[in-house]
C-alpha cells in the first residue's frame, strides 16, 4: 500500500527538510509574517502525514487535505521572503502540497 503514496511520502519527506532549514536558518531573524511559525506547523504536519500515509489510516485522505492547506500557507508566508532558504521551502511546499492534494480527494 505505501507504493500508493511514495510520491507524496517523497514529497512530505523534501518538505519536512527544506521547512527545518528554512526554520534553522530564519532562527533570531526578524521576519515581516508568520514565518518561521508556517515551517514549524509545516514541519509536524508532513511528519504526521507520512505516518498516516505508511500506517494506511482510513484518515490519510482528511489528513492529506490538511497537510496540503498548511503546505500553501507556509509556501504564501515563505514567498514573500528574499531569502534563498525560503524560497526553495516555498517551492518544497507547493510541491507537497499538489501531492497532497491528489490523495486528498
Amino acid at each position: 500500500m505505501i507504493r500508493n503514496y511514495e510520491s507524496c511520502i517523497k514529497a512530505c519527506q523534501q518538505c519536512f527538510i527544506d521547512c527545518q532549514n528554512c526554520l534553522v536558518q530564519m532562527a533570531g531573524k526578524k521576519s515581516m509574517n508568520a514565518c518561521p511559525a508556517c515551517c514549524l506547523g509545516c514541519v509536524e504536519a508532513c511528519l504526521v502525514c507520512i505516518k498516516f500515509m505508511i500506517a494506511d489510516s482510513p484518515y490519510t485522505k482528511a489528513y492529506c487535505k490538511l497537510c496540503a492547506e498548511i503546505c500553501e500557507w507556509c509556501a504564501a508566508q515563505c514567498q514573500e521572503h528574499d531569502h534563498e532558504h525560503c524560497q526553495i521551502c516555498a517551492a518544497s511546499c507547493l510541491v507537497c502540497a499538489e501531492e497532497c492534494r491528489k490523495h486528498a480527494a
